[in-house]
C-alpha cells in the first residue's frame, strides 16, 4: 500500500482543474422543452447498473443543448443521481459524449491525468463508499446528494498504470455481462416476434386451414375466445418491504422497475410474472426462481400457462388516465378484453418459446455468476489486497 495515495475528489478536482457540478435547475429545463428527437438528457431514472439506459430517455433540441452547454457531458465523466437511491452512478462512454446532465443529477469531470475514469467508476461502486455517501446525505425521508459530499469522498489510488490494469480486469467481467445481455435481448425479440406472428397477425402454424369468424374484437380464428382479463388471471398485491428491513439472501425483490434488491425469504414461488402497479406502470418481468414482490407491483396467478401472459400483457394499455397519480387499477385491468387462442395452439406456443427462455435463463445464470465474481474481486483489487 506504500505506493497508494489518498486524495479527496475535491483535491483531485482542484489539481486537474476539473469540476463537480449540479445539473440544470428545473427553472432552466422545463418539461415543455423535451422533444421526441434530439440530444438525450440523462435523469436519475436512466442510471441503471453503472450504465445509461435509453429506453425512456428524455431529449431536447440543439438550441437547448447550446443554451445549457455547461452541462454537456464528455467521455469519462461520472453522473450521479441526487435524490433517492443516491448510490446510483454511471460512467459516460464514447457514444454518450455530448449528451446533457439533466435535472436531478450531479456530474464529476476529472479528466484522465491523475485518475483513470474507469478506475474511479469502480471505486465508487464499493459498498463502503456507497455507505459513506449515504451517511452524509441530507434529508430524512428522501436523502439528497450534493457537490460538497462528493468533493469530500476519499479515494485511495495506486499509480495511473496500476489503476488502468485494475479497471481492465473488472471491465472484462462487465464486457462479458454486456455480451450476455445483448444475446438475451436478441432471444427475447425473436420470441416476441413469434407472438406477434401467431396471435396478432394470425399467421400461426396451420392458419391456412382455420377460418376467421366475427367477434367483439373483429374477425378472429375459429376456436379462439374473447374474454375479459379478470376471467383468466388474478393480479395479487405485493407486500411492503423497506430496504432496511431486507435480510441478506439470494431471493430477488421486485418492484415496478424490476429487481430492486435481494432478501432471504420469498413471497411467491417461481416461475412467475411481476407487473408494475405504481411508478413504471404496466412493466412486466419474469422470474424463474422464487421471488418477493413489494407493494409497487402485482404478481399473477392463472390456470393458463403464465408464459403466454408474459408476452400478452406488454401489449395492453394499463394506464388509468383518470387518476390523479397514474397507476394500474386492478379492477380496471380486469375489464380489458383479450383474445385467448385454442388450447392446443396456446400450449404449442409455450413449448416453442420455452426453448428461447431456457437459453435466456442460462445466460442470466452466467450473468449472476460473473457479477458475483466481479463483486468479490472489486474490494480486493481496489484496496491493494490482491496484487496484479
Amino acid at each position: 500500500m506504500s505506493e497508494w495515495r489518498i486524495m479527496t475528489l475535491g483535491e483531485i478536482c482542484d489539481e486537474v482543474d476539473g469540476l463537480i457540478q449540479t445539473g440544470p435547475f428545473g427553472s432552466q429545463l422545463h418539461e415543455s422543452d423535451y422533444s421526441e428527437d434530439g440530444t438525450p438528457v440523462i435523469m436519475p431514472k436512466d442510471l441503471v447498473e453503472g450504465k445509461i439506459t435509453t429506453d425512456k430517455i428524455a431529449r431536447v433540441s440543439y438550441d437547448h443543448v447550446e443554451r445549457l452547454s455547461r452541462h454537456k457531458l464528455v467521455k469519462g465523466d461520472i453522473v450521479y443521481g441526487r435524490r433517492g437511491d443516491i448510490g446510483r452512478q454511471a460512467l459516460i462512454r464514447e457514444e454518450e459524449n455530448g449528451w446533457l446532465c439533466g435535472t436531478g443529477c450531479l456530474r464529476i469531470s476529472l479528466g484522465d491525468s491523475i485518475i483513470d475514469p474507469l478506475f474511479l467508476h469502480y471505486y465508487l461502486q464499493q459498498k463502503s463508499v456507497i455507505k459513506w455517501i449515504a451517511n452524509q446525505a441530507v434529508g430524512a425521508t428522501l436523502p439528497n446528494l450534493n457537490t460538497r459530499i462528493l468533493r469530500d469522498v476519499s479515494v485511495c489510488m495506486p499509480d495511473f498504470q496500476e489503476q488502468k490494469r485494475i479497471a481492465g480486469i473488472l471491465s472484462a467481467y462487465d464486457d462479458l455481462i454486456e455480451n450476455c445481455q445483448r444475446r438475451i435481448k436478441i432471444l427475447e425479440t425473436m420470441a416476441r416476434s413469434i407472438y406477434r406472428e401467431w396471435f396478432v397477425k394470425f399467421r400461426f402454424p396451420g392458419h391456412e386451414n382455420v377460418p376467421l369468424v366475427p367477434s367483439p374484437l373483429g374477425n378472429i380464428p375459429q376456436g379462439w375466445e374473447v374474454k375479459r382479463l379478470g376471467e383468466v388471471l388474478e393480479l395479487s398485491y405485493g407486500k411492503a418491504l423497506k430496504k432496511e428491513n431486507r435480510c441478506e439472501g439470494v431471493v430477488p425483490v421486485y418492484g415496478s422497475s424490476g429487481i430492486v434488491g435481494y432478501h432471504d425469504t420469498c413471497l411467491v414461488e417461481g416461475p412467475g410474472i411481476i407487473v408494475g402497479r405504481k411508478g413504471n406502470v404496466g412493466s412486466v418481468f419474469w422470474s424463474d426462481d422464487d421471488f418477493f414482490v413489494i407493494d409497487t407491483a402485482y404478481f399473477i396467478t392463472s390456470a393458463l400457462p403464465l408464459r403466454f401472459f408474459y408476452y400478452l400483457l406488454p401489449t395492453l394499455n394499463f394506464i388509468n388516465s383518470d387518476a390523479a397519480v397514474p397507476g394500474l387499477s386492478r379492477n380496471q385491468a380486469y375489464t380489458l378484453e383479450i383474445l385467448i387462442p385454442s388450447t392446443v395452439l396456446l400450449y404449442k406456443f409455450c413449448e416453442f418459446v420455452d426453448t428461447f427462455e431456457h437459453q435466456v435463463s442460462t445466460l442470466q445464470s452466467q450473468i449472476q455468476n460473473l457479477r458475483s465474481t466481479r463483486n468479490l474481486l472489486l474490494p480486493h483489487l481496489l484496496s491493494g489486497q490482491t496484487e496484479i
